[in-house]
Order: C-alpha cells, then structure tokens, then sequence
C-alpha cells in the first residue's frame, strides 16, 4: 500500500470511528470532557492546516479552544477533515515525503514531512478516542467497540 492510499484510508477510518463518538457523547450524563476532547481533535486538524498554509494566524491558535457545543461537533469535525483529505489526495507520493515549514510552539520555525504530520493527526485522534472511551466507563457506559479491526475482519461460516 502506497502512502498516500494509507493516510486516506487512516483519516476515513478515524472519520468513521469519531462519527461514532460524537453519537455515543450525548449519551453520557456529563459530556463535558468527552466535548472537550473532541473540539481538541478538530482544532488541531484546524491549526496544523493553518501551520503548513503559512497562516500567519497560526502560532495564535488554540489547541483546546474553541469548545464546540455538541450538536456542532460532527459539522467541525467535517470541516476540519476535509481540507486533509483534499490535501493527502492532490500530493504525489513524492510530494507527501516533502518537507514543510511551520512555525511551532516557541516561535521558531520549524520543519517536518507532510506525511509526518498526517500521520500525527491521525494517531492523535486515536489516542484521544482512548481518552473518551475511558470517559464513558468512568460514567458508567460502555464504550464502543470501535478498534480498526473491527472493521476488517469477517466471520467465517462452515
């Protein structure tokens, strides 16, 4: 599988799998945290596009802020995946191993590879995912089962 094949198919599953998220957040008796979580997950797709477009708004962004209402999450989410996805999708496999510039947390530049980068938001979203589902326990539900294996594997009948 090339790359550019994995990346999108990572931002679909995650898409999928934090579509499923926001369903199971107006669930909970005290969805706060699991909101907050979220809107972190599109505020930093958000902020890492404005990092590599050159937005010189960027370094002002916010990780954690805005929190969403919950009935806005899925739309933010949308709205902040897409440009990804049109992004990964108009890159050669070449050009998703370049090197971009952005301005990180101390003010400085700094560099690392598109697909690096891509690969950070999705892992994060996972790992942030981990966070909700412990949410949900911690208020007496139980979490989805929404591993990535889920999705591939197939029960054999004989």
């Amino acid at each position: 599988m090339e790359m550019k094949e994995y990346l999108i198919a990572t931002f679909l599953f995650n898409d999928q799998a934090n579509k499923k998220m926001i369903e199971k957040l107006a669930t909970l008796p005290d969805p706060a945290e699991g909101i907050r979580y979220f809107s972190h997950l599109a505020n930093s797709q958000y902020k890492w596009m404005a990092r590599i477009m050159q937005d010189p708004g960027a370094p002002q962004m916010s990780w954690w802020e805005p929190v969403y209402p919950l009935d806005a999450l899925e739309k933010e989410w949308q709205k902040s995946l897409q440009p990804w996805l049109d992004l990964v999708e108009s890159k050669t496999e070449a050009e998703l191993a370049d090197d971009v510039e952005f301005i990180g947390y101390d003010g400085t530049r700094w560099t690392a590879r598109l697909m690096d980068i891509a690969l950070q938001l999705n892992y994060h979203s996972i790992h942030h995912r981990a966070q909700m589902q412990l949410v949900f326990r911690n208020q007496g539900l139980e979490p989805d089962f929404i591993d990535y294996i889920g999705t591939k594997y197939r029960r054999i009948d004989r």
